[in-house]
């Protein structure tokens, strides 16, 4: 019998070698993993899925928000920290804001302009903005101070633009009142949508407010913008309004809380964390 050309010869092995390395690893891999992961960690291979009243609510390693269809907190719930994936939470959207902390000047919008796409221009908050805004509107809805070093009580980021001539209060758009008047004897000026403070040196003001009664973690998201925790120090924060709006102990609450805490991984690697759909999946048992 004839054999075969020689470059035949190769792409038959080569489609012998597709054809087996497809059923090993395609196949056969797949449906022995699968198989293992279901028979020893089903509830966590079918995505720590946790249920309510017979139905899916949520996942245990995937943080959700606790809104009402304006985005304004429902008070009766524990709220999760920020999330910069997609419109929060968003698995298929996982990311940082990729925003550091050099990031402390906004970009003001400019009445009447339009962005790209024909939308009416609403700026850029600058990452110190937004940690303000949010420390203020949660200092607001807890009922204690939302002040931070480098905020103004407006709740933007307390930074100048110095001139040598004058300083403007780059985050505060005019004609919003400057948060200093003046500035080593300049005189302080609010901001200008559109205009370009390029050339002035940046100042952060620290100011007066200390320690802030709102934690870390309430005011900035987790690099994935997935984390179901928050702080045990959030969670206490909360705690008084859940237990007012639910009409419960305040005591009961906090057990819960505890309850739901998790401590550091292998007893020194991380900090304690509270699980929120956990910890609020339990309130609705109270």
């Amino acid at each position: 019998m004839e054999r075969l050309p020689s470059w035949l010869r190769q792409h038959l092995a080569a489609i012998r070698a597709v054809v087996v390395l497809t059923v090993l690893l395609g196949v056969i891999y797949p449906l022995v993993t699968t198989g293992v992961a279901q028979a020893l960690f089903n509830g966590k291979a079918n995505g720590s899925i946790l249920q309510a009243g017979g139905k899916d609510v949520g996942s245990a390693i995937i943080g959700q928000n606790f809104t009402d269809k304006d985005g304004n907190p429902i008070g009766k719930y524990f709220q999760s920290r920020p999330s910069a994936a997609g419109d929060g939470y968003d698995p298929t959207s996982t990311s940082a804001s990729n925003l550091g902390p050099e990031d402390i000047v906004d970009t003001l919008p400019v009445p009447g302009a339009k962005d790209e796409e024909g939308n009416p221009d609403e700026g850029k908050q600058s990452l110190l903005t937004q940690v303000c805004a949010r420390s203020k509107a949660i200092g607001e809805l807890e009922g204690v101070s939302g002040a931070r070093p480098y905020c103004t009580p407006d709740g933007v980021g307390a930074v100048l633009k110095v001139f040598p001539d004058h300083a403007v209060s780059v985050n505060q758009a005019c004609p919003a009142a400057p948060f200093v008047a003046t500035y080593q004897g300049l005189k302080v000026e609010c901001g200008k949508p559109g205009e370009d403070y390029a050339a002035g040196r940046t100042v952060p003001v620290r100011g007066d407010a200390g320690t802030p009664a709102v934690p870390a973690d309430a005011v900035t998201a987790s690099g994935s913008g997935l984390d179901p925790h928050i702080s045990p120090a959030y969670a206490e924060l909360q705690a008084p309004r859940v237990a007012r709006e639910r009409g419960i102990a305040l005591d009961k609450v906090k057990q819960l809380i505890e309850a739901n805490t998790t401590g550091r991984t292998i007893g020194f690697m991380g900090q304690p964390a509270v699980n929120v759909l956990e910890l609020n999946l339990a309130l609705d048992k109270v």
